[in-house]
Order: structure tokens, then sequence, then C-alpha cells
């Protein structure tokens, strides 16, 4: 699995031990920051959680870990697109849970709030279990096939009230995206790992060449 970390200005410092923690799981990681470093753009959860889902609609990366002081913000910032299933994670048993479940494509830690000691060894654990499960095998057993219904409705309903991740990426503010992109890192990432047969891909790359 290739999972993406996007962090915002006001959880920065923890950058590093999402990453060591995400490290141990085995997966390929592609940390986007934000790092905590003297002079890096500062983005916010709403930025973030743009970025997190340009990653998962161009095929960049497989799961989206975010976060931001409460947690809140990212999720929230998140699910405004298609194609993106978030869980707000705060200890092991949400992952384990959410994994199961809900099967999504991306979490959200309070990385802030709560964020004490043995904060660290907290994310190893939450990591450990959330990737430790089949995703959207149903939890207890009984359930699964009542749960595997409501994730195909989620979609559903997600697909009828959204517009399509192309559309959305032709009406964006030019000048944000253009401040979005411009992230270091961030459209290497896109032009190394984005799945060239996808929509939304083409719609990006064709903004792209008219920025």
């Amino acid at each position: 699995m290739k999972i993406a970390i996007v962090t915002e200005s006001s959880s920065a410092a923890k950058n590093s031990m999402v990453e060591a923690a995400l490290n141990k799981t085995g997966h390929e990681i592609i940390n986007l920051g934000m790092y905590g470093v003297d002079g890096e753009p500062a983005v916010s959860y709403i930025d973030t959680g743009f970025m997190g889902a340009l990653l998962l609609n161009t095929g960049c990366v497989d799961f989206v870990v975010g976060g931001c002081g409460t947690g809140q913000g990212f999720v929230n910032a998140i699910v405004q697109y298609p194609g993106v299933v978030c869980g707000l994670i705060s200890e092991p048993l949400d992952a384990w849970l959410y994994g199961q479940i809900n099967g999504g494509n991306s979490i959200s830690l309070a990385l802030n709030k709560g964020f004490g000691w043995a904060g660290d060894v907290n994310l190893e654990f939450v990591f450990e279990k959330l990737f430790s499960v089949e995703f959207g095998t149903g939890y207890p057993v009984h359930r699964k096939e009542v749960q595997s219904g409501a994730r195909k409705q989620l979609a559903a309903v997600s697909e009828l009230t959204h517009l399509s991740f192309a559309e959305i990426l032709g009406r964006m503010d030019k000048e944000y995206l253009k401040k979005i992109l411009s992230y270091p890192g961030l459209k290497e990432v896109m032009e190394k790992n984005a799945d060239g047969t996808l929509a939304s891909t083409k719609a990006l790359f064709t903004l792209i060449n008219t920025l």
C-alpha cells in the first residue's frame, strides 16, 4: 500500500513522529509534510484536505494519513471531495474497528489535543491495529453483509451529491491551485505516481499546463 502523510501548520512538529510510526508498518510512505522546518510554506487543514483528496482521486496513493490540532478540521475538509472516506482516529481500537467496518482510504489524527506522554507510542499502536485487519470485512462477523451494504450505499450517496473530481478541478480558483501545486514535493509526487487513465488526472495536468 502506498500511503501519503499530509499534516498542517499547527501540528507540523508531530510530522516526524507520524512518519516514524508509519515506517514500522512496512508500507511505502510518501511524506509531504509539513515538517516543522524554518522557511517551509504554511498550509492549513483546508489545504491538506484538498491535497489528500487530490492524491487519492488521481491514483497517486492508496491511503492518506492527515490530521490537525484536534483532527476535526482535516476530516471535515477532506470529506468535502468525492472518492474519500475518512475516519477520526484517537486510539488503536478506533483504528481496528474503522478498518473492518468502514474500510476507508484516509484517517485524521488529533496531533495536539490529548497528545501527551507516550503520544508517539499511541501512534505506533494506531497504525499497527489499523493495518492488521482486512479492510471492509465487517465486525462482528454476523454484521458483515449489513456493513458491506452500508459502505456501498454511502459511496452511491457520495457520487450523487458531489461533482466529479475532474469538474471540481475545472472550477477551482486558479490562484489557489497554483498555491497548492507549488507546495514543495507535491507536483513531483503527482508526476511520478498519478494514474494517467483517470479523468481527474487528465484534468489536473491539462490545468497545470495552463497555469
